[in-house]
């Protein structure tokens, strides 16, 4: 329409010329050469094709060539990428304005969707970077049950088993898992597989729109070993707190009979057959002791007397002992580096730990074999701890005993700590040797690791923290070889026990003191009171009746008498002893049971004064 409008105007002028020179009047008034011009030339015919040309090329030009070029120029660039290309003939009228218009709602609509793309794309990154940078293992399985997707995660689990790719640690028959995830549109969780000496716990999700199944996977080695070592401390304690109070009780009446027989033993003028017998029972008194003495270790209810150890020179002092209790058909091997660090623990407890051992290795070598004992200082970090749990980082001295025996099965292997568990002929054994060997590193603050086979021997790694100073940097202390002495000193003994007080009371009648005596902590205030002036040692038990301890009533009396001497004896301790207690008293301590010899020695070393290990109580 526009470019016919155009036309008209531009032919307009030219049919009016047209129309004058057709009129009679034109050529009657017109001048001689007017009228012959317009006969020669067909001006009337060219002027009007030359308007009409015009007119065509001004109307095309301005409503048709250039609104063409404009959408030509908006389509291009669109083409290239640019998503805000407009022709500008929004407002345009007629049919290009419309095509224009047409146009340019296509490219908005075209930038909006591009934009939700790019926006939906975000997304989806974000999602496959959360699956695939999460640090738990994540797996996706099609229908078929082939793995189409894994992130970094699941390679590294992979890896940690010697695996090359996640597919090969799949649980077994997982085609039928996914299939059935599937079908019945429910999760499938804590399926658990053990690649080596791993435990894994996968989960399925089934994802039904998508006809997949998403996976992941948790590596719970580590919690089932935390779970594991809490049950078994917790079975420990339990059975320990059953040994300690069996030993209590167990111990009193052994220091009755180990304090009467070796009270009697002597005396030089006892005749043989009456000397005999009383040997026996004092013998069968002594090994009903180390029993107890076990019960207590394993319970961990005993009192350490701490100091600091060389290895070395405990083992090498034991070794010539060990040798004559293993048999001559076992080689016994001591392996002592150049330098160990000294820790600190309790000598006759590291000695029984290495009887112990030795006990069980000479059992697992009936026909004979070699055990080695050795030493060395290991420092542990945090990834071998991530394999042992129990383990700390830090530096320890590690002791280890090997043998070449019958080793042990994993069933085996579960149980050996455990309280009365033995693999040994009814009779041959107590079940107890492995299980105090454990209660009493544990006491000095260390752990065990075992590795065993079946015919292929058994070696315990013990872990004790080091300290700071070298073995050779301390030298051990002599053993005073004078004979023990009494004395004419005033002793209170407060013992709730009528038998063990009169044995106590009579040994040290015998040695020279004067015997004060009291059952309860309340009647030895009662004493106390009469006779302050004259008492220069307190030898009490633990625990006793009527609401006050040894320790609690040797705390009241020192508050009145700074100076006076304090000896305790118990079985087992219950955590009565306070550590201020003793580093202000200087306060000795004996186990129980003690024998004559025993006791009459802790008291002169306590009335002298004599300097004694730290006492521990754990």
């Amino acid at each position: 329409m526009q470019l016919a409008a155009s036309v008209f105007v531009a032919v307009t002028p030219v049919l009016v010329l047209t129309y004058i020179v057709n009129q009679p009047w034109f050529w009657q008034f017109a001048p001689d050469w007017l009228r012959d011009y317009f006969v020669d030339v067909p001006w009337v015919g060219l002027t009007v094709g030359l308007l009409a040309l015009m007119a065509a090329w001004f109307g095309g030009e301005l409503f048709i060539l250039r609104q063409v070029r404009l959408l030509s120029d908006a389509a291009k660039r669109l083409g290239t990428g640019d998503m805000s290309s407009r022709t500008g003939l929004h407002n345009s009228p007629g049919e290009l304005g419309q095509l224009a218009e047409v146009f340019d709602d296509m490219a908005e609509s075209l930038q909006q969707r591009i934009k939700e793309r790019e926006r939906a794309n975000a997304e989806v990154q974000k999602l496959a970077a959360f699956a695939q940078l999460n640090p738990n293992p994540a797996m996706e399985f099609a229908a078929d049950g082939n793995l189409i997707y894994f992130n970094e995660a699941a390679l590294k689990l992979a890896h940690s088993v010697g695996k090359n790719h996640p597919r090969d640690v799949l649980p077994p028959g997982i085609g039928e898992i996914v299939h059935d995830c599937l079908q019945t549109g429910r999760d499938k969780l804590r399926l658990e597989t053990e690649p080596g000496d791993r435990t894994f716990s996968w989960s399925f999700h089934p994802v039904l729109p998508s006809n997949i199944v998403h996976c992941y996977i948790e590596d719970t080695t580590q919690r089932l070993n935390l779970e594991a070592q809490l049950r078994q401390s917790q079975k420990m304690e339990s059975v320990g707190q059953l040994a300690a109070g069996v030993a209590h009780d167990f111990n009193n009446m052994l220091t009755i009979i180990q304090g009467h027989s070796s009270s009697l033993l002597g005396r030089l003028t006892l005749p043989e057959e009456i000397s005999d017998p009383i040997q026996a029972i004092y013998f069968a008194a002594e090994r009903a002791a180390s029993l107890t003495r076990q019960l207590l270790m394993f319970s961990r209810k005993n009192i350490m007397q701490l100091k600091p150890l060389d290895l070395r020179e405990t083992a090498s002092r034991l070794t010539k002992m060990l040798r004559l209790l293993i048999g001559e058909n076992i080689t016994l091997e001591f392996q002592p580096p150049a330098e160990l660090p000294l820790i600190i623990g309790d000598n006759g407890m590291i000695e029984q730990v290495l009887m112990n051992l030795s006990v069980n290795a000479r059992d697992a070598m009936p026909r004979g074999g070699r055990l080695t004992i050795a030493l060395e200082t290991v420092r542990l970090d945090e990834t071998y701890i991530e394999t042992h749990p129990e383990a700390h980082v830090g530096d320890f001295v590690r002791l280890r005993v090997r043998d070449t025996g019958l080793g042990m099965s994993a069933t085996t292997l579960a149980h050996i700590f455990e309280p009365f568990f033995t693999t040994k002929e009814i009779g041959k054994g107590t079940g107890l040797g492995l299980a105090t060997v454990y209660g009493i590193v544990k006491q000095h603050d260390g752990w065990l690791e075992v590795a065993s086979e079946p015919n292929q021997g058994t070696t315990f790694d013990l872990f004790f923290p080091a300290g700071k100073e070298m073995a050779a940097a301390v030298k051990e202390q002599s053993t005073p070889t004078t004979p023990v002495t009494g004395g004419t000193e005033t002793i209170l003994i407060v013992e709730d026990e009528p038998l063990l007080r009169e044995m106590a009371r009579t040994i040290l009648q015998n040695c020279g003191y004067q015997i004060l005596e009291a059952s309860s902590g309340k009647d030895a205030l009662d004493v106390w009171n009469r006779h302050a002036g004259h008492i220069n040692l307190l030898l009490t038990d633990m625990v006793m009746p009527e609401g006050i301890s040894g320790a609690e009533l040797a705390e009241r009396l020192l508050l009145q008498k700074p100076d006076l001497k304090v000896l305790f004896t118990s079985g087992y301790t219950t955590g009565e002893i306070s550590a201020e207690v003793l580093v202000k008293t200087h306060a000795h301590f004996l186990q129980k049971p003690y024998t004559q010899a025993a006791v009459a020695k802790a008291v002169r070393d306590c009335l002298d004064n004599n300097v004694v290990d730290t006492v521990v109580v754990v």
